[in-house]
């Protein structure tokens, strides 16, 4: 069978989409919900949503109340500082993996993924937003061809990506940071250093946003 034509298994595909709101913005941090009223939101029955909220949980993406409600958790200061070290430490290598295995195909869908970005941000869409800046880290990540790191990239952004959606909230999408063209011009010029340190950048002022934002729900 054609992979392409495989049908993604049921726990898989609502997994996926309970991911998907937790990283988009549907659900935010601190905002509470039962296990029904989850399982109604993205149309799946109550034993393959338990099961995808047990496996989220135990990422560290959800977090159980009691009561059969559950929530987005709030990240803390110490928390922000281990997300920020250690995305620092491996999505930089692996934008340089990706680098010097590099395409023309991969510039080209990185192009294209940026254009619709620049898009969002130019129309203020916050959802539009977040998906397509988790498209653009994500597909050059693959490149690399590492599933360790790629994996421990994904698990990070479970834990972070909530926060983004606290960032544009505050800051809105014209304000938020992007080096992806300066990621895209490296990748151009066969330049893998300056695709890591284009991402690392990226990463690192996102990072000193949530804080930001972090330190202004405090006040």
């Amino acid at each position: 069978m054609n992979a392409q034509n495989r049908k993604i298994p049921e726990h898989q595909a609502i997994y996926s989409r309970i991911r998907d709101a937790i990283l988009f913005g549907e659900l935010v941090p601190g905002q509470a919900v039962t296990i029904q009223g989850l399982a109604d939101m993205i149309g799946a029955g109550m034993t393959p949503a338990r099961e995808a909220i047990r496996r989220l949980t135990s990422e560290g993406a959800l977090e159980t109340l009691g009561n059969r409600r559950i929530v987005v958790p709030r990240l803390d200061a110490g928390q922000v500082e281990e997300l920020a070290y250690a995305r620092l430490a491996i999505e930089p290598k692996l934008a340089e993996m990706a680098a010097n295995a590099g395409s023309l195909q991969l510039v080209a869908e990185l192009t294209a993924i940026d254009a619709e970005l620049d898009g969002a941000i130019a129309t203020g869409s916050v959802g539009a937003y977040l998906r397509h800046n988790h498209r653009f880290h994500f597909r050059l990540y693959r490149a690399a061809g590492t599933t360790i790191l790629t994996d421990l990239a994904r698990s990070l952004w479970l834990r972070s990506g909530p926060s983004l959606r606290v960032v544009c909230g505050r800051f809105g999408t014209a304000n938020l940071p992007d080096m992806h063209d300066q990621a895209l011009a490296g990748l151009r010029a066969g330049d893998a250093a300056a695709v890591r340190s284009a991402m690392a950048e990226d990463i690192a002022q996102g990072m000193d946003q949530v804080r930001r934002a972090l330190a202004d729900d405090g006040d």
